[in-house]
C-alpha cells in the first residue's frame, strides 16, 4: 500500500473536519455519526478510521481548530494595538468571542464527551491549542493592563475561562425555552455574546460605570 504524504493526510483530515462542522450547523452532536460524515467525504467511511478512531476525535479536532482561530484573533489584538484602556480591552475580547459561536457551543454542549472518548495523543494536541488561547489572553493582560499583579492576572484567567463555558446556553435560546421561562415566571433578559463578554471583562478588570 503506497504511503500517503503528510500533505495528503492533512487534506483528508481537514475534509473530514469540514464535513463535521457543516453537519453541526443543522444537526446535534448525538445524531452525527461517522457513517453520516463518511457519506459526505471523498474517502470511504472505513478510511476515516485511519485518521480518527471515534466521532468524538473528529469533534475534538474541530474544537481545536476553533481554539486556534480564537488565538489568531487574540494575536491580532496584540499586533494591532499599542495601548488599550480597560474598557477597550473588554470590547476587543467581546468582539473576538462573538465571532466564535461554534467554539462556545462546543464548550458548553459536548466538551466532556469529546475529551472522554479521544485518545491521549489527540487530547494533548487539543490541550495545546487551549493552552495557547489562555497564554494569548494572558499576554493581552500583560501588554494592556501592566499594573495588574501576577495574582490578579491569574484570578482573571481562572474566572474568565470557566465563564466562557456557559455563554452559549444563555445566548442561543429557542422559542420553546422562552415560552417555558415565561410560563415559569423567570425574568429572562436576552444578552448577546458580545454583551455578556463585555460586561464580564469590564467587571473582572474593575471598570467602574
Amino acid at each position: 500500500m503506497p504511503k500517503i504524504s503528510p500533505e495528503r493526510t492533512n487534506a483528508r483530515k481537514d475534509e473530514i473536519v469540514n464535513v463535521c462542522a457543516s453537519l453541526y450547523e443543522t444537526m446535534n452532536f448525538r445524531d452525527i455519526t461517522i457513517k453520516e460524515i463518511g457519506g459526505l467525504t471523498s474517502c470511504k467511511r472505513a478510511a476515516i478510521y485511519n485518521y480518527f478512531q471515534t466521532k468524538e476525535e473528529i469533534f475534538l479536532a474541530l474544537h481545536q481548530r476553533e481554539y486556534e482561530a480564537w488565538t489568531a484573533d487574540l494575536e491580532a489584538i496584540l499586533e494591532t494595538h499599542n495601548t488599550l484602556t480597560a474598557d477597550e480591552l473588554a470590547q476587543e475580547f467581546a468582539h473576538s468571542l462573538e465571532r466564535r459561536e461554534r467554539l462556545l457551543k462546543l464548550l458548553s454542549m459536548n466538551h466532556y464527551d469529546m475529551e472522554a472518548n479521544s485518545r491521549p495523543e489527540r487530547l494533548v494536541e487539543f490541550k495545546r491549542a487551549y493552552g495557547n488561547s489562555m497564554r494569548a489572553v494572558a499576554r493581552c493582560l500583560e501588554k494592556f493592563r501592566p499594573a495588574m499583579t501576577a495574582e490578579e492576572k491569574q484570578d482573571f484567567l481562572y474566572a474568565f475561562f470557566p465563564f466562557i463555558y456557559g455563554i452559549y446556553p444563555y445566548t442561543a435560546v429557542t422559542e420553546k425555552q422562552r415560552e417555558a421561562m415565561k410560563a415559569a415566571e423567570v425574568n429572562y433578559v436576552y444578552l448577546s455574546v458580545y454583551e455578556m463578554v463585555y460586561a464580564c471583562v469590564r467587571k473582572l478588570l474593575g471598570v467602574k460605570e
